[in-house]
């Protein structure tokens, strides 16, 4: 019986080891360490692109109005202190604790619930199909505002119709009272950037046009990560700055402007007996998960880049309240310039508000026309959505490529292994995103936008998280872990929040969704969805449920 030790020395000579062993070291040794932030302003800056994102500019604001003004924050600040900052530390926690993306960290803590992984992975994948389709938008529109007169200011273009009537004309001089008037920002939307079909059963053809914008997004998005941390810690010294100076700059030049008091009153008056409708406490809750890209495994994947002893606690705090301050912020800079705008049309500030697309590129567009210099406004304010967008899109690429890699270290953790994952990752994206760049694109992105990372699917992974964290793995051992990576355990309003609270609410949250999902609303009034879209709604909630 041999009992010498393998590899040791034998009369001077070292024994030939096997050949599968040796050429299993080179593997290991060519594999890649994991990287890390090079500094903590790299980590915050990423998480602050990833979270304050168009929600905050176009949602908020809006949502904030239409539910009581300033009664709207009582829902919002107990869905903040309840959800956002618990479920926002968790996971945030859980991957500097793990050193390990949206999927192996939850494998690494407790095996059982490693679907939590998946399920979040899966939202993010049809996110990223989606949500850069609005980047391409705002490009379009950006080089549309290099130009003296802006195309959706005035009806003289091949694109309008005999029914297109100028909003700076629309005063009671000329009594236009016509039902089918359309003004030329709405026929600049639909019939210039989109083309729009009748319904979803009609696509139509390519708009070659928002394809090339589509591509320079995906571009511009692979070369923003494409070196992992190393290059994203850098891109965001700018995409997650420069935004808030155009804030600030149309901020300084909306409360200038003669109205914009009463838009300002209008976004802030509260409306206290708006707090007895269910659907004010359902938008404050979806708003938070929302804006704070819970669910998603971002945070996670974010955190794992982390030093072990990094304070992730005191990050997270300071990140929820720059992106709360942000919405609040953001809601002065739109109203003011909505105030303006009603003032000048002799409209009341409810005609001219809209959220979501509708606001950034048909009522916002409307308001730019009549400032002075409106080329340039129309460039500050499509800039800033562009990198509003742009960093929430390429962290959510870099989340899915995390994880992705963390799962199968041997084969993607090598020299341009990554490189050529991201790449793969970013063409197919592009390839199915050009279905929502047809004619009738906007009703498949709409239904994407709805359903494919919906309230409903957010709610339903927190539950499964709190539960994980809360009662499988413990909620005082997870308490333990973080104390050894910070030094000093939390506040325990968090430990009860992810026991009790948290998933009460979610709980909760989830039945008063449920019975109202309906059909989105329709960017372009008057084009219902057909009967054949069933088969893609049951798609779209089976994938994102799954």
């Amino acid at each position: 019986m041999d009992c010498r030790v393998p590899g040791a020395v034998v009369n001077g000579e070292i024994p030939a080891q096997p050949a599968g062993e040796k050429k299993r070291k080179e593997a290991v040794s060519q594999t890649l360490e994991r990287e890390h932030w090079n500094n903590k302003l790299e980590y915050v800056l990423s998480v602050a692109g990833e979270i304050i994102g168009l929600g905050n500019v176009w949602r908020f604001p809006y949502l904030c109005y239409k539910n009581g003004g300033g009664a709207f924050f009582i829902p919002y600040l107990i869905f903040l202190f309840t959800c956002g900052i618990p479920m926002f530390f968790l996971e945030t926690a859980l991957g500097q604790y793990t050193s390990q993306g949206g999927v192996t960290a939850w494998r690494r803590l407790c095996p059982l619930f490693e679907g939590i992984g998946y399920a979040s992975q899966v939202i993010v994948v049809l996110l990223n199909f989606y949500y850069i389709i609005v980047l391409a938008w705002a490009l379009f529109y950006l080089f549309s505002s290099f130009t003296i007169d802006l195309p959706w200011g005035s009806c003289d273009h091949e694109w309008n119709t005999g029914n297109c009537v100028e909003f700076q004309k629309t005063n009671s001089s000329l009594n236009v009272t016509a039902e089918n008037a359309t003004s030329p920002v709405i026929e600049f939307w639909e019939r210039r950037v989109l083309n729009i079909s009748q319904g979803i059963e009609h696509m139509g053809g390519l708009r070659w046009e928002l394809a090339l914008c589509l591509l320079l997004a995906w571009i511009i998005c692979y070369f923003c990560i494409w070196k992992g941390v190393k290059s994203t810690g850098k891109v965001v010294y700018f995409t997650a700055t420069f935004p808030y100076l155009m804030l600030v700059v149309l901020l300084i030049r909306g409360v200038s402007l003669p109205g914009a008091s009463q838009g300002i009153l209008f976004y802030l008056y509260p409306d206290l007996t708006r707090l007895s409708d269910p659907q004010v406490w359902m938008d404050a809750g979806t708003q938070i998960f929302f804006s704070y890209a819970i669910c998603l495994g971002c945070l996670t994947a974010l955190g794992s880049y982390n030093k072990y002893h990094n304070n992730c606690y005191r990050d997270c705090i300071a990140l929820c309240f720059l992106n709360s301050g942000t919405s609040f912020v953001a809601g002065f800079a739109i109203f003011s310039i909505l105030g303006f705008m009603a003032q000048e049309q002799r409209v009341p500030i409810s005609e001219v508000a809209e959220s979501g697309p509708g606001l950034a590129f048909i009522a916002y567009p409307r308001a730019v026309v009549m400032l002075p210099f409106s080329p340039l406004w129309a460039c500050f304010f499509f800039v800033m959505v562009v990198l509003l967008g742009l960093d929430s899109q390429f962290v959510c690429v870099e989340s899915l490529v995390t994880a992705i890699v963390d799962m199968y270290p041997g084969i993607f953790r090598k020299k341009n292994r990554r490189e050529i994952l991201i790449l793969l990752v970013s063409v197919l994206s592009y390839l199915v995103g050009l279905v929502m760049i047809t004619e009738g694109g906007m009703y498949v992105f709409q239904l994407f936008d709805y359903y494919a990372a919906s309230g409903m699917c957010l709610l339903f992974v927190a539950i499964f998280e709190t539960l994980c964290i809360g009662w499988v793995y413990g909620a005082d051992r997870f308490y333990d872990n973080v104390e050894d990576m910070i030094g000093y355990r939390p506040w325990p309003v968090i430990k009860y929040c992810w026991l009790f609270v948290t998933p009460a609410v979610c709980l909760r949250f989830h039945q008063l969704v449920c019975p109202d999902e309906d059909l989105p609303q329709m960017v372009c009034p008057g084009q219902p969805f057909p009967a054949t879209r069933t088969g893609l709604l049951m798609l779209t909630e089976l994938d994102s449920h799954c």
